[in-house]
């Protein structure tokens, strides 16, 4: 039985990814200290009675600032035109107490349904102004107890045809955005837009993450240039993108030529489960295609993808409750895929998004932030398979959230007796 002196903390018998046998985790000023069976220590315990323990999911595109607008508008718009339209209207009157409201509740939901990381988008132009980036700053101070935010700025309606557009994005740089992203698709010149920001990128030394190709013909695609563009600055492991539901359309052959030029570039890719099969093939009146592109086959690939949340009750999606595990489920279930991948699908939102984020100190592991949340489920694929409740959460070994699983009321007749079968075994 290995000792582990000065510990603040210690959780006992933990189910830990990689490992054949429960651990204990021990924590010393908020970073895991040691992770062994039976560690000897004095410290307080948290029992998690064999349950699985993660890092946290991690969120890898959500949009904060355009959370919970449904009681302003309503949801039915009529595809992704629309949705932009509907909160293009409504976001010239956000204030910076609005946004930081809606977003804040999103955050909470998130963090206690165990997300530890998370990168919002958020709309920077001459109708949003700096008022929403200036909200999301504060969230990101505020909420760093529970959750540790990223924050990427990007035009969402154009950014060579929106006078004004490029310097506010450079304002915001300059006064601590970590990333900028595009969307290229709502650009009169989308080639120019994507040349704009990868010489922006550059100038202040961040990371990139566009919306693209968010549509169903794969005729043509923005995919080309951001690729070119990303090997001639030398920008590989440094771009991701979104969406991209065009490549849901495309045979096998074709996707596995992608999928190896991706991998080969260094671009990471994010599929939004909800976002996508909501907007996509809405004009069909029947046999409408699914429009989620299979990040599962691309990963075996080597491609770096995720899937994440990406709006919460608003016009581009009337759901959500900012759980990463029931988008994990949803994204498992329209890509069919059976038991042997659901460990896989687990990863899309915890080790994976946190590679696409360039997250060094994510894991469990010694030395890493004590970020901890407890699921109620034995093994990872059950965990994906159930939607399990997370129980407690830990950041940087302080409780952050807990929900004590679910007690059964039995009528009093049942108390008395013995449970059929209970001696079976």
């Amino acid at each position: 039985m290995p000792t582990a002196p000065s510990l603040d903390l210690v959780f006992r018998r933990a189910t830990i990814r990689g490992h054949d046998q429960p651990q204990d985790i021990g924590v010393r000023a908020g970073r895991i200290a040691a992770i062994g069976a039976g560690l000897r220590c004095d410290a307080p315990e948290v029992e998690v009675g064999g349950r699985l323990a993660l890092p946290g999911f991690v969120d890898s595109h959500i949009h904060l600032d355009k959370a919970c607008l449904l009681s302003r508008c309503g949801h039915d718009h009529g595809g992704l035109a629309g949705a932009i339209a509907s909160v293009a209207a409504m976001k010239r009157n956000f204030t910076e107490a609005d946004v930081y409201e809606r977003g804040a509740r999103v955050i909470e939901k998130a963090i206690g349904k165990g997300t530890t990381r998370m990168r919002t988008h958020v709309e920077v132009d001459p109708r949003a102004g700096l008022r929403s980036f200036a909200a999301i700053k504060a969230l990101k101070a505020d909420y760093a107890w529970g959750l540790d935010l990223s924050i990427c700025v990007f035009p969402q309606e154009g950014l060579t045809n929106d006078l004004g557009t490029e310097e506010l994005l450079v304002t915001a740089l300059e006064d601590g955005a970590d990333l900028l992203g595009g969307c290229p698709y709502t650009d009169t010149d989308p080639a120019a837009q994507i040349e704009r920001l990868f010489a922006l990128a550059r100038r202040f030394d961040v990371d990139l993450d566009f919306h693209l190709d968010f549509d169903l013909d794969p005729s043509w695609m923005h995919l080309d240039e951001v690729c070119r563009q990303a090997q001639l600055h030398g920008w590989g492991g440094r771009v991701a993108i979104g969406h991209v539901t065009k490549l849901s359309m495309i045979p096998p052959d074709a996707l596995a030529t992608i999928g190896r030029r991706l991998a080969d570039t260094g671009i990471a890719l994010t599929v939004l489960p909800a976002t996508d099969l909501y907007l996509m093939g809405r004009q069909e009146t029947h046999a409408r295609p699914r429009g989620l592109t299979p990040a599962h086959l691309l990963a075996a690939q080597g491609v770096t993808c995720s899937v994440a949340t990406n709006n919460v009750l608003n016009p581009f999606t009337p759901f959500g409750d900012a759980s990463l595990l029931r988008m994990g489920n949803l994204y498992a279930n329209v890509a069919q895929c059976g038991p042997h991948e659901f460990e896989q699908c687990l990863d899309l939102v915890t080790t994976a998004p946190a590679r696409l984020m360039r997250l060094a100190d994510y894991g469990i592991a010694v030395g890493n932030p004590a970020d901890l949340v407890i699921l109620d489920a034995r093994t990872p694929g059950d965990a994906l398979a159930e939607i399990a409740e997370p129980v407690m959460g830990f950041k940087r070994g302080r409780l952050s959230f807990e929900r004590p699983p679910a007690r059964l009321n039995l009528p009093a007749a049942s108390m008395s007796s013995e449970p059929r079968g209970v001696n079976e075994h």
